[in-house]
């Protein structure tokens, strides 16, 4: 397997690239919808909202929480989560200066 080679990339490269991948399925996205929907933390009926196994659940709750997205907080034998509203708002602020740039020039 080849290496990625992020380390030639800008910090602000690889943060765009590392957001994007965070909702890059649609799981994710699902997963995040409904806890806004919710505006709650949620302990465990993702599976029936969502439509998915525990197993691949959790491990799409592993990669929002790893990138910061969400938190969770454990509740005797579950972890409840909920969006981490500055690191939605850091997202938010990323994505928007990203797709605000603007070419001044004539192109093909």
């Amino acid at each position: 397997m080849g290496v990625t080679k992020t380390e030639i990339f800008s910090e602000e490269q690889n943060k765009i690239a590392l957001l994007a991948k965070a909702i890059g399925h649609p799981a994710r996205v699902a997963i995040l919808q409904h806890l806004f929907k919710i505006n709650a933390c949620v302990c465990g009926d993702l599976v029936d909202e969502i439509g998915l196994a525990q197993p691949t659940i959790s491990q799409h709750l592993k990669e929002l929480k790893a990138l910061g997205i969400i938190k969770g907080n454990v509740e005797g034998t579950s972890v409840c989560y909920c969006i981490d509203q500055q690191a939605w708002e850091d997202m938010f602020t990323t994505f928007t200066q990203f797709f605000n740039k603007k070419n001044n020039g004539s192109c093909c």
